[in-house]
């Protein structure tokens, strides 16, 4: 009987320490999810001034070039 509740006790630690780690991992994921999508924003946001911009110079460009004709 004794045997049948250290084993008990060993599976309930093994299985404690397993969600210990799974909850760590899950946590350590959303940080990068985090900082994954933080970096992807400040990506978006200056693809989309260099967008305008670019766009910019476009207009001038072409207004310009009506000038000429």
């Amino acid at each position: 009987m004794a045997d049948i509740k250290q084993q008990i006790f060993q599976e309930l630690s093994a299985l404690e320490e397993a969600t210990g780690r799974l909850r760590s991992t899950a946590v350590n994921a959303g940080r990068q999810t985090d900082l994954e999508v933080a970096i992807l924003t400040e990506q978006v946001k200056s693809l989309r001034d260099k967008n305008s911009r670019a766009m910019d110079m476009i207009d001038k460009s072409i207004s310009i070039l009506e000038k000429l004709k």
